[in-house]
C-alpha cells in the first residue's frame, strides 16, 4: 500500500476537525459577564434594590412624551385649577366640527345613546341597561367637562375610550351633544327672526 503526500495531508486536516469542533463547542459554553445581570422578568416586579421596592423607576418630574406637552389643562382633561369641570368648549365650533362630532358620536355613541341621545339606542334594545338621556335637566345643566371626561375616563358602566377617539373628536363630540340638547329643547326665541314665521305655521 502506498501512502502518498497527497493522502498524508488529508488525513492531518482531518484530524483537526474533531478539535475544531470541540473548541467551538466550549467556547459557546463558557461563561459571559452578561450572564450575571440582574434583571427583572415582569413589569412593575418587586425590587430589594430600591428603597420603594419596586422595579419599574418613577417618571422624572415634567417628563412628557415627544410631541405630547400637554399645558392646556382645560384642553386635555376638561378642567382647570382645582379640578373644576369647564363649561365652555375650548375650541373653536363650527359646523364642519360639529359634522366631525356627528359622524364620531354615530360609530361610538350611538350605539347606547341613540341617535337622539334619549338613551335608547340599538343595544339598549338588545337588552343592556340603558344610559341617562343627555335630555334629563341635570346633564342638560352638566358642565361641557363632564362629556369629555366621561369619553376620557369612561363613567359608570361605560369604559374609556382615550385609546380610540382623539382629544379634537372628544370635544367634537361634546360639541354635537350640546347641538342634540339644544335640539330638543330650543325656544322659539332662538331662532333667527327670518324662519320664525316658517315654524309658527307649522305649529297651526
Amino acid at each position: 500500500m502506498h501512502f502518498g503526500l497527497h493522502d498524508y495531508r488529508r488525513a492531518r486536516s482531518a484530524s483537526w476537525l474533531p478539535c475544531l469542533a470541540l473548541f467551538l463547542l466550549l467556547a459557546g459554553c463558557a461563561e459571559q459577564e452578561m450572564d450575571k445581570q440582574p434583571k427583572y422578568q415582569r413589569p412593575y416586579q418587586e425590587s430589594t434594590f430600591f428603597a420603594d421596592g419596586q422595579s419599574a423607576r418613577p417618571l422624572v418630574a415634567g417628563t412628557v412624551a415627544r410631541g405630547q406637552a400637554r399645558t392646556d389643562r382645560a384642553y386635555y382633561e376638561g378642567k382647570v385649577s382645582g379640578d373644576l369641570l369647564i363649561n365652555e368648549i375650548p375650541t373653536k365650533v363650527d359646523r364642519k366640527v360639529l359634522a366631525r362630532g356627528q359622524q364620531r358620536y354615530n360609530i361610538y355613541c350611538l350605539p347606547c345613546h341613540g341617535a337622539t341621545g334619549d338613551g335608547q339606542g340599538m343595544i339598549v334594545k338588545r337588552g343592556f341597561s340603558p344610559p341617562p338621556s343627555f335630555h334629563l335637566e341635570r346633564l342638560r345643566d352638566a358642565p361641557s367637562g363632564h362629556y369629555f371626561n366621561a369619553i376620557t375616563n369612561g363613567f359608570g358602566a361605560m369604559y374609556s375610550y382615550a385609546s380610540r377617539i382623539p382629544v379634537d373628536d372628544r370635544w367634537a363630540i361634546t360639541a354635537y351633544i350640546r347641538a342634540l340638547q339644544y335640539s330638543q329643547h330650543a325656544k322659539l326665541d332662538d331662532v333667527p327672526a327670518e324662519i320664525r314665521p316658517k315654524l309658527e305655521g307649522q305649529g297651526r
